[in-house]
């Protein structure tokens, strides 16, 4: 079977869905001014989680002299004055995403719970997967820990070994 003309040749075998989707992605940012998709998809990382769970970045708007842009950022209504008070620290956090005084200007603009979209658009991001331990690496890992008496303790370093075994199987896994 061979692509058509134009058409970028894959890899062979398996692709990850975010290298699939990472070409729309970057041209639906782009149309709504941003040049760097990751202020959209690391948006709880930039602000912090408190400002992330009232705020959505919605658009980049470039000034017609280039000097700076302007972030609009979307709140949830009754906590949009306490989002103005905090514009400084959003505008510093989102320049050092990309590296330089990008942005230059931060307007809020207020809607309700679930965004424009009635009941469409949940305004909190989802909860990250957790994954599902192995059971044998789990048991090496509670083996490993078994001598330890504080029960916090022994919990951590389960968990601890349990990321480092899981680590080492996947490493030996991907050189075969």
């Amino acid at each position: 079977m061979t692509d058509a003309p134009g058409t970028p040749r894959r890899r062979k075998g398996w692709e990850t869905a975010s290298t699939l989707l990472a070409e729309r992605i970057r041209k639906a940012g782009e149309s709504r001014g941003f040049a760097v998709t990751r202020l959209l998809t690391h948006w709880e990382q930039i602000v912090g989680p408190d400002l992330a769970a009232q705020t959505r970045p919605m658009k980049m708007g470039y000034a017609r002299d280039g000097l700076g842009a302007t972030l609009t950022v979307l709140a949830q209504g009754a906590v949009a004055p306490l989002v103005e008070m905090q514009k400084t620290r959003i505008r510093d956090r989102v320049n050092a995403c990309y590296g330089y005084a990008a942005v230059t200007r931060i307007a809020i603009t207020q809607t309700g719970a679930a965004g424009f979209a009635e009941g469409q658009t949940p305004f909190s991001p989802a909860p990250p997967a957790k994954p599902v331990p192995d059971p044998v690496v789990a048991a090496a890992a509670r083996e490993q820990a078994g001598g330890v008496q504080d029960e916090g303790l022994r919990q951590a370093l389960e968990r601890l070994g349990s990321n480092v075994l899981s680590r080492r199987r996947a490493d030996e896994r991907g050189r075969t």
